[in-house]
């Protein structure tokens, strides 16, 4: 019951971020620019924030270092309490899991969900792409046909329905900002998605140790996804931005409404005048993001929720310092 309101029709809007000029793209860089440059310094540290996981060579434990480090073997050799200092990488690839299914195509506040899925994507672009970094993405439009790596500089790659499309991991500014052109420009296709084969396209084939965010409503099964997700978090530090509009969480009481599924076509005319049908459905939406949030956390992803009715940008930046004030006690969620 939470997915069909999900998919009910919004109300006339502007054209989606897609369709705007290549203006409004750089206006969105400019603004996450500006709130995020400064935020974060360091080595590396972007949404995840870490002091990095190459092992370096062991010194004598000190008072106040973290006891999760203690090189045993030295220790054991040495009769010394030894500590493995870690070298941050000097180059770190992140890639991206973009889902951009038809269900993304709604919202009822003041973003649709596929335009806080851009941002989101052109927030994490600035943080990941300084330092020589690579970053590159997988998109998902529906369905669980693969399309070969594709070439995206200067434009969107051609997609077509049931495609998820793979955009190489390259360094610099300027390939970062044809990645997010690529993205922006991608049409969301008819069809259901498979969120499972979007996240495994990042499992195979095995890459060095880096950063996977997954950009989603996560509307799919659980059981669809799950498994891969854990199986991603082996590898790299994850991050799950699960993407919310307010209507997926309540009905409103409007009278005879009528919700269609764009990923299967059903239509349905829902009277939301019931207060024992809006009651079961919040409960059921509220049971269903609960779900969601214990397989991200089964799978030790970072979760972030960003919402169309609110500040994405202003939520990304608590989640960042959130995660900066975690790190500095010691802990990593």
């Amino acid at each position: 019951m939470a997915r069909a309101a999900a998919v009910t029709s919004p109300t006339p809007r502007p054209a989606p971020l897609a369709d705007r000029s290549e203006a409004v793209l750089s206006r969105l860089q400019l603004l996450v620019t500006r709130k995020l440059d400064g935020l974060l310094q360091g080595d590396y540290a972007g949404l995840l924030p870490g002091p990095g996981s190459e092992a370096g060579e062991s010194r004598e434990y000190r008072p106040g270092d973290d006891v999760r480090r203690m090189d045993w073997p030295v220790t054991a050799r040495t009769t010394t309490p030894h500590v493995r200092r870690t070298v941050a990488d000097r180059e770190l690839e992140t890639w991206l899991a973009l889902d951009l299914s038809a269900s993304l195509d709604f919202g009822t506040g003041q973003w649709l969900k596929r335009e806080v899925v851009v941002a989101a994507a052109a927030a994490i672009t600035h943080l990941a792409v300084r330092g020589g970094n690579r970053i590159g993405a997988v998109i998902g439009t529906g369905g669980g046909v693969s399309a070969p790596a594709r070439r995206w500089r200067g434009g969107a790659p051609p997609v077509g329905p049931g495609v998820l499309t793979r955009l190489p991991a390259r360094s610099g500014r300027k390939e970062a900002q044809g990645l997010l052109r690529a993205v922006a420009g991608t049409a969301i296709q008819p069809g259901r998605g498979d969120l499972g084969a979007l996240i495994e396209m990042l499992n195979r084939p095995p890459r060095r140790r880096g950063v996977a965010v997954v950009v989603s409503d996560f509307l799919a099964p659980v059981e669809q996804w799950a498994r891969p997700m854990r199986k991603l978090r082996v590898r790299h530090d994850v991050l799950a931005i699960e993407v919310v509009d307010p209507r997926e969480l309540e009905l409103p009481d409007v009278g005879v409404l009528p919700v269609v599924d764009p990923e299967s076509g059903e239509l349905h005319e829902v009277q939301t005048a019931d207060p024992r049908l809006r009651q079961r459905y919040a409960e059921a939406a509220t049971a269903q993001r609960a779900a969601i949030a214990a397989a991200l956390r089964g799978a030790g992803a970072a979760h972030l929720r960003l919402r169309t009715d609110r500040d994405w940008l202003l939520d990304m930046v608590r989640f960042v310092a959130a995660q900066r004030h975690a790190r500095t006690r010691g802990t990593t969620r």
